[in-house]
């Protein structure tokens, strides 16, 4: 089975509420996440953080979008070793935001610290996670020292990062 680590922004997309996305990127993290649902693994931190950052940015009530149907499966899956793996992260020193998985690289520092936590639980996985990523440039920027740090990078769309 495959596993992912999913940014928060592709379920936003998916739920349409990304003014930047266009209507092909939308359909693409529809895809990424439906794929994800039928025969994908997600990959999550055992504190919570990632989690916790779906929670503040979509919906398991009411009338439910795409996205936020994925944060529902994920809720409901996050305690299924066969869906959901689920990794320790050792905070470096008091940082909330730094983990002692993550590159130690002069190319990183300035990486989003609030995207630090994928990027934490995608390396310290056994499953060789792809990162998936809509529309945050910041991962474009970084591309190449994440990969030369061992990141797998999926960028669903693309066309936005250009």
């Amino acid at each position: 089975m495959r596993a992912f680590v999913v940014d928060v922004n592709v379920a936003i997309v998916a739920n349409g509420h990304s003014p930047q996305a266009d209507d092909d990127c939308i359909l693409a993290c529809i895809d990424a996440l439906e794929t994800i649902h039928r025969d994908g693994m997600i990959v999550l931190d055992d504190d919570m953080r990632i989690l916790s950052e779906y929670m503040r940015h979509l919906q398991m009530g009411g009338q439910p979008s795409l996205g936020d149907l994925f944060m529902k499966w994920v809720w409901e899956n996050q305690a299924v070793p066969s869906r959901c793996e689920r990794i320790a992260l050792l905070r470096r020193d008091e940082d909330q935001e730094d983990f002692d998985v993550f590159p130690d690289d002069v190319d990183l520092r300035g990486f989003d610290p609030s995207d630090r936590k994928y990027v934490a639980v995608a390396l310290a996985s056994w499953n060789r996670p792809e990162v998936l990523n809509a529309v945050d440039s910041d991962w474009w920027h970084y591309r190449t020292a994440l990969r030369r740090n061992g990141v797998r990078l999926r960028f669903v769309c693309p066309q936005h990062m250009r």
